[in-house]
C-alpha cells in the first residue's frame, strides 16, 4: 500500500474534546475529598525568613494547614535547586514559595494565603543586569552544554582591516511564557503509591524528579499529562506546583490541586533571560563577511546557573575566516531564567540578523543577496557538511511570494498620510534535536490497531501526527490507528522540548510499527484473542553521532506601518518560507509556523517585562501589563514551505518546526521598521515611546 498518510491536512484528533469543554487539564480532575492549595510568596528580594505566623490563616474557615519550613515533609536532595521548596529559610529572590496554604475550596485557600504573616531578615539585593557589571564572568558552559567560547582566526585582525563595518548593541528584556494553561497539578496519595495529574512537557521526567524527592522507587508514581494547554519552555522540566501538590497532599492523606496564579508565574516557572548583545561584523565591499563577533551578556539566578545560548546561532549561520562567539553571564537576585521558545536562537538571531540588515544598508547591497553572498559550503562551527540546508531557496521563494523585487530599498522612501511603510527581511535557523524514545504497537484481531507512546501532546498535535506515522509505518488507513500518550506508564518518551518531539517519538513510533507489520506479513493464521505486539527503543541510534550538521532553515519577511503622529507600529503582512524536512502534517504544520511567527511579532512589538530595581519584582505580572500578540494585531500571516528531502534525519526525513517561525521574525518586523523611517532601533520592543523618541531624533 503506497503511504498517504504522512503529509496529510488530518484534523487533531482531540479537537472534538477540546472545543466541546471535555478534555480534563491537570487542575481539574476533581478526585474524592479533593483540596487546594495556594502558595505564599515572599515579598522581599533577598533575605531569610524569620518566622511564620500561619494562626490567623487557620483560623479561618476550611483552612486545613498552613506548611513552612517550620513543618514541611523533608525532600530528597533536589538536581534542580528551584524545587527545594520550605527547606529552609533562605529567600533567594522575590516570589519564592515561603509557605503553602491548604483549605477546603479555593477560595478559602486564597484568603488564608493572604492572612499568613512572614517576617523576614533582609539582605542588600541586586537585580540589574549590565554590560560591565562587577560580576560579570564567563561560564565553561552555555545551555544545551555549548562552549561558552568559540574562536576562529583573528577575529579583532579581521574586523579592524574590514572595508565596512558594523559595531552594534541589541537588547532584548526579560520575556515571559505565560501558557494559556497556568501551571497546575493535582496529586494524590494511595499509601506509598503517587498519582499527579500535572500540566507538563514530560511526565517521564516528573516522575523520575518526584521519585528522589520523596524517595520512592518510579513503579510506585504515576504521572499523567493528557492534554496540556501550552508551555512553550516553562512545562519542560518540573516546576514548583507538582512537588507543593505532592507535598501537601502526602500531608493531608487528601487529593490536593494547585494551580499557579497567573501573577506568580514570571517568579515561579522561569522566564527568557534579558540578554545585552554587542555585534560586529565586518565585510568587503562585495559584501563577503571577513569577521564576525557575537558577544552576548545575560542574567541568571544565585541558586541554578541558567546560560542563555544566544550566540550560538552565529557559529552557524555564515562563514567568516575570523570569528568569535563569547557569552557572559551575571548572577543577580532574581528568579532562575529557563527554557522559552527558541531559546538561544530567537535572542541570538534578533542581533545577528539585525546587523546583517545593517551591514547591507551600509553596502548599499541588498539584504536577501547580502544573506545568499554569505552562504557557507560547511557548517562554519564544526566543519560538519550540512544534512541539507535549503536557505537560499527559502529566501529566494520568500522575495518572490512577497513582492520584494518592487521594493524601493531607500529607508524612508514610502510614506501614506502620517504613515511611513518598509518591509524587511531575516533568515532563521534551528538544529534538528533528536532523543531516545520507546513505543508499543499493537494489533487487534478485528483489524484495528493501537500505539502507546508517553509523548506530550502540548496543543501541537502530537497524536494525529504519531497516528498518521503509524498508519504509514503499517500501510493501513488513519482511521483504524488508536494512539495514547501522556502518561508516564505508557512505553518511556523523551519531553516535548527543542522541537524534537516528532522526530524522537515518531521514530520509534515507525519501528515498533515497521516491525509489528513484519511480524504480521509472516504470520499464515489469523491473530490471537489478545492480538499481537511489537516494541522499539531508539537508544543508540537516534542518539547517535551524525557525521553531518543537522538544522532548519528558514526566511521571514514583513511589512510594517509606522504611524509618525502615535508611534504605533503595525505589521501589516507577515511571510515565512521554511526548510524542515519533510511536513508530517500540513495542517498542523502551518498552524505551528503561524503560531511561531505571531509569537515572534510579539517580541518585536509588545512583550516586555522590567525588573524593578527597589522591589526586584518583575513590573509585568500578568495580561493586563504583559502584552502578547492577538488576532488584531496580525491582519495578514503566511507560511509556507519547500520541499526538501534529507536522508541523514530519521525515518520519516522530518526537522521540528515549533521553534523556527520565531527566531527571525523580530529581526524582520525590526528591519522593516527601519526601511520604513531610516531610524535604527536596536532594544526590543518596539513601543511607540521608542519609536516617537527616535522619530523625534531623541534615540
Amino acid at each position: 500500500m503506497t503511504a498517504t498518510a504522512v503529509g496529510a491536512p488530518a484534523e487533531r484528533r482531540e479537537a472534538r474534546l477540546k472545543v466541546s469543554g471535555t478534555a480534563r487539564y491537570a487542575a481539574e480532575h476533581a478526585l474524592p475529598g479533593r483540596l487546594y492549595a495556594r502558595p505564599v510568596p515572599a515579598t522581599i528580594a533577598r533575605g531569610r525568613v524569620t518566622a511564620v505566623d500561619a494562626s490567623a490563616a487557620l483560623a479561618l474557615p476550611g483552612v486545613v494547614t498552613v506548611l513552612s519550613h517550620d513543618n514541611a515533609p523533608r525532600l530528597g536532595d533536589a538536581d534542580d535547586p528551584t524545587l527545594a521548596v520550605l527547606q529552609d529559610p533562605r529567600v533567594p529572590h522575590r516570589g519564592w514559595c515561603v509557605a503553602l496554604v491548604v483549605a477546603e475550596t479555593l477560595e478559602a485557600a486564597r484568603a488564608a494565603a493572604a492572612a499568613v504573616r512572614v517576617t523576614y531578615t533582609e539582605e542588600p539585593h541586586d537585580v540589574t543586569l549590565t554590560e560591565d557589571h562587577a560580576e560579570v564572568y564567563v561560564p565553561e558552559k552555555a545551555n544545551g552544554g555549548y562552549p561558552a567560547v568559540r574562536e576562529r582566526g583573528d577575529a579583532d585582525g579581521a574586523f579592524a582591516a574590514a572595508a565596512v563595518r558594523v559595531d552594534a548593541t541589541y537588547q532584548v528584556p526579560p520575556l515571559h511564557n505565560h501558557p494559556m494553561e497556568p501551571h497546575a497539578s493535582t496529586a494524590h496519595w494511595d499509601g506509598d503509591r503517587l498519582t499527579v495529574y500535572t500540566s507538563s512537557q514530560g511526565t517521564s521526567v516528573v516522575r523520575m524528579t518526584l521519585a528522589g524527592l520523596f524517595g520512592l522507587p518510579q513503579e510506585r508514581i504515576s504521572v499523567v499529562a493528557e492534554h496540556v494547554g501550552g508551555g512553550f519552555g516553562s512545562k519542560g522540566t518540573p516546576r514548583p506546583d507538582v512537588v507543593l501538590a505532592a507535598m501537601a497532599a502526602r500531608e493531608t492523606g487528601r487529593p490536593v490541586t494547585l494551580a499557579l496564579p497567573r501573577r506568580f508565574l514570571p517568579c515561579t516557572v522561569g522566564h527568557r533571560a534579558p540578554t545585552v548583545q554587542r555585534m560586529r561584523l565586518g565585510a568587503g565591499t562585495d559584501g563577503r563577511l571577513t569577521a564576525l563577533l557575537h558577544e552576548s551578556t545575560t542574567h541568571t539566578s544565585r541558586i541554578k546557573e541558567f546560560v542563555e545560548q544566544a550566540a550560538v546561532p552565529s557559529r552557524v549561520m555564515y562563514a567568516a575566516p575570523g570569528s568569535r562567539t563569547v557569552h557572559r553571564v551575571v548572577r543577580l537576585d532574581v528568579p532562575t531564567p529557563s527554557w522559552m521558545r527558541a531559546p538561544g536562537e530567537a535572542p541570538g538571531m534578533y542581533a545577528l540578523e539585525s546587523a546583517m540588515d545593517e551591514l547591507a544598508c551600509a553596502l548599499g547591497m541588498d539584504p536577501v543577496e547580502l544573506r545568499i553572498v554569505n552562504e557557507p559550503e560547511s557548517e562554519p562551527d564544526s566543519g560538519k557538511p550540512f544534512s541539507s540546508r535549503h536557505l537560499v531557496e527559502c529566501l529566494r521563494e520568500g522575495a518572490r511570494r512577497f513582492g520584494w523585487a518592487e521594493r524601493d530599498p531607500r529607508p524612508g522612501s514610502h510614506r501614506q498620510g502620517p504613515l511611513l511603510l518598509g518591509t524587511g527581511v531575516a533568515a532563521a535557523t534551528y538544529p534538528v534535536m533528536v532523543q531516545p524514545s520507546t513505543a508499543r504497537a499493537h494489533a487487534r484481531p478485528d483489524g484495528t490497531y493501537l500505539v502507546e507512546v508517553n509523548a506530550t501532546d502540548i496543543g501541537t498535535g502530537a497524536r494525529t501526527v504519531l497516528a498518521q506515522v503509524a498508519a504509514d509505518a503499517l500501510g493501513v488507513p488513519l482511521d483504524r490507528v488508536g494512539i495514547e500518550v501522556g502518561s508516564s506508564d505508557l512505553p518511556y518518551a523523551s519531553l516535548a522540548g527543542g522541537s524534537s518531539g516528532s522526530a524522537s517519538w515518531g521514530w520509534a513510533v515507525h519501528e515498533a510499527c515497521a516491525r509489528l507489520g513484519e511480524r504480521l506479513a509472516a504470520r499464515t493464521e489469523p491473530l490471537p484473542p489478545q492480538g499481537l505486539t511489537a516494541e522499539a527503543d531508539t537508544s543508540g541510534t537516534a542518539d547517535a553521532d551524525s557525521p553531518y550538521a543537522r538544522h532548519a532553515f528558514g526566511a521571514h519577511f514583513a511589512e510594517v506601518a509606522v504611524d509618525t503622529v502615535t508611534g504605533e507600529v503595525r505589521v501589516r503582512r507577515l511571510l515565512g518560507v521554511y526548510a524542515a524536512g519533510r511536513i508530517l502534517n500540513a495542517r498542523t504544520a502551518r498552524s505551528q509556523f503561524v503560531g511561531g511567527m505571531t509569537m515572534g511579532l510579539g517580541m518585536a512589538l509588545t512583550e516586555d517585562s522590567t525588573v524593578d530595581p527597589a522591589f526586584g519584582d518583575f513590573a509585568q505580572s500578568d495580561l493586563a501589563s504583559y502584552h502578547v500578540p492577538v488576532n488584531a494585531d496580525v491582519p495578514d500571516i503566511e507560511a509556507h514551505w519547500i520541499e526538501e528531502d534529507d536522508a541523514h534525519l530519521n525515518p520519516m526525513g522530518s526537522k521540528g518546526i515549533g521553534e523556527i517561525g520565531i527566531v527571525g521574525t523580530a529581526a524582520a518586523v525590526a528591519n522593516a521598521v527601519h526601511h520604513a523611517t531610516g531610524v535604527r532601533l536596536r532594544d526590543l520592543p518596539l513601543t511607540p515611546d521608542r519609536v516617537l523618541t527616535a522619530l523625534s531624533g531623541g534615540g
